[in-house]
């Protein structure tokens, strides 16, 4: 059976999960829902990958990273997510040196039911493929990149896509910041 992977246009499921938000001790987890993120009112960008302790996740993760600051001016939460469980990804925190100072949460889809609806699922291990979803404040998925497991995504290209949702013009491609938009 192969996955219908949610898409633009649809609601992004609801959801309450654990997240990782530090790795002080008695601080580590926060009960994160998808309620309180439409309440804030901001654009949520979730970035899936396949496993903790792996060699490409850490790649993406730390430059989603170096570019937090640059979701937040934009009005955006980011959020990292994974099947793993929040014990999982606590010890990879404070195990990998790229990953101590995390701004994000790390959301732990252990029921891996959130995946699931999202269609990501891998269907062999049952390990998220490499997704990135965009999510205006409505909660209304914006926009969908899907990689295979082995492939990293391009940061740059999620804060250039937000950048081009956000206006709500016609955007040409490859499109930048500051550049003109389109008038029909």
């Amino acid at each position: 059976m192969k996955n219908v992977i949610l898409s633009v246009g649809s609601e992004f499921p609801e959801f309450k999960k654990t997240a990782v938000v530090s790795i002080e001790k008695g601080k580590e987890f926060y009960e994160l829902s998808s309620e309180e993120l439409k309440n804030s009112g901001k654009w949520m960008v979730m970035f899936w990958w396949p496993k903790d302790f792996t060699f490409v996740c850490p790649t993406e993760i730390a430059e989603f990273n170096k570019h937090a600051q640059d979701f937040a001016d934009r009005d955006a939460v980011l959020i990292g997510a994974s099947t793993d469980s929040e014990f999982v990804h606590a010890a990879w925190r404070r195990d990998h040196e790229d990953l101590r100072g995390l701004q994000f949460p790390m959301l732990a889809d252990t029921s891996k039911s959130l995946a699931e609806e999202l269609g990501i699922l891998e269907s062999n291990e049952k390990v998220a493929y490499r997704a990135t979803y965009i999510v205006d404040p409505q909660g209304i998925v914006r926009w969908v990149s899907l990689y295979d497991l082995s492939v990293g995504r391009s940061v740059k290209e999620v804060l250039r896509v937000l950048d081009a949702l956000q206006t709500d013009e016609l955007c040409p491609c490859n499109w930048q910041k500051g550049e003109a938009t389109l008038t029909a």
